[in-house]
């Protein structure tokens, strides 16, 4: 069967250059466009697509308010087009945060020869998304348990645990609910691979801390895990722990086709900081974070995957189960109380 799809964007320019995209691949099927938000949410009930493309600045409804009111009226998975800008990121995590899928960055200067470039990315992401669940991000309560911690608490070689989280498509979301659930005094260090591209990680990584009791922020170069603290690898660069437990990043070759990767942080850290690793992935598509799984567990670590019930994209996950390399197989709600007793 084909993959229905509903295109969305206020101009018609671009809505005419996706369709010609789409249209070449014999997956997908046109069934309708619409040219604003509330156009959108209305053809969604109507027309009953597989996935709808979404802009986000687009009158009468945003981006972000279609979403939320096409994931109450009739949950379908929506890709975004996002401006590549600081402000276009900010706006694509609002989308996210309201249940889309994924999004992909609008190429900058003359669209319709940059929008063909992107093309496969495209396709990609709406035939994966079509296969998603749409799930929102929770509104979780910060842990009131305790104040957040401001002195850094340095994690060495030998201390507390260092989390190592792997997640990719509907990590936004399920990063959401997963961060809010650790209270600030926790005595977890805690490493984030979310694969995205350069200039998002760090609204990502903003809008997290603002949700949570830990702090949350962009990893850089000569940072060490300390406890109470969430380290997320600056999109498009390769985080990894290096002999002295301090943190680099890198532009080496993409891994799994990502970059950053799960494996690269994994293995890094299953080498420095041994048993004390607790290897978490999450929903995503494709294998990333298997290998470096397979590391922690030989080094004596703990490894626990989101189970498919609650993954947007149950990729990733399985394919540390199909390795035999996930300890356990969790409830995204479920899943940070596993981590602290791991």
């Amino acid at each position: 069967m084909k993959i229905r799809v509903l295109v969305t964007d206020d101009s018609l320019f671009m809505r005419a250059a996706i369709k010609k995209i789409l249209s070449a691949d014999a997956r997908f099927e046109i069934v309708g466009e619409a040219r604003d938000g509330r156009e959108a949410v209305d053809k969604v009930l109507a027309l009953k697509p597989d996935v709808c493309t979404m802009d986000f600045n687009m009158p009468n409804l945003d981006g972000a308010a279609a979403v939320r009111e096409i994931m109450r009226t009739r949950p379908t998975p929506v890709v975004m087009l996002s401006a590549h800008t600081r402000e276009g990121a900010r706006e694509t995590f609002e989308a996210l945060a309201a249940g889309a899928v994924d999004f992909l960055a609008k190429p900058s200067g003359e669209v319709s020869a940059e929008l063909m470039i992107v093309g496969k990315q495209l396709v990609a992401k709406l035939a994966a998304a079509a296969q998603s669940r749409p799930m929102p991000m929770a509104s979780a309560p910060r842990p009131a348990a305790a104040p957040r911690i401001t002195q850094p608490r340095a994690v060495g070689l030998v201390g507390p645990r260092i989390v190592v989280v792997g997640v990719s498509t509907g990590g936004p979301a399920a990063l959401g609910r997963f961060l809010p659930r650790f209270p600030a005094d926790t005595s977890l260090a805690l490493l984030i691979v979310q694969h995205l591209p350069a200039g998002f990680t760090a609204p990502l990584a903003e809008r997290l801390d603002s949700m949570s009791a830990i702090r949350v922020r962009e990893a850089a170069d000569g940072d060490r895990p300390e406890a109470g603290l969430a380290l997320i690898a600056p999109g498009d660069r390769h985080l990894e722990v290096l002999p002295d437990g301090t943190l680099r990043t890198n532009e080496d070759p993409e891994v799994n086709g990502v970059r950053p990767s799960a494996d690269v942080t994994m293995r890094s850290a299953a080498l420095v900081f041994g048993r004390r690793v607790v290897g978490v992935v999450m929903t995503g598509m494709g294998k990333d974070g298997a290998e470096g799984m397979r590391s922690i567990k030989q080094a004596g670590g703990a490894t626990l995957v989101q189970d498919e019930a609650t993954s947007v994209i149950w990729g990733m996950p399985r394919a540390c189960v199909d390795a035999g390399c996930a300890d356990r197989v969790v409830p995204l709600d479920a899943l940070a109380d596993a981590v602290r007793t791991a």
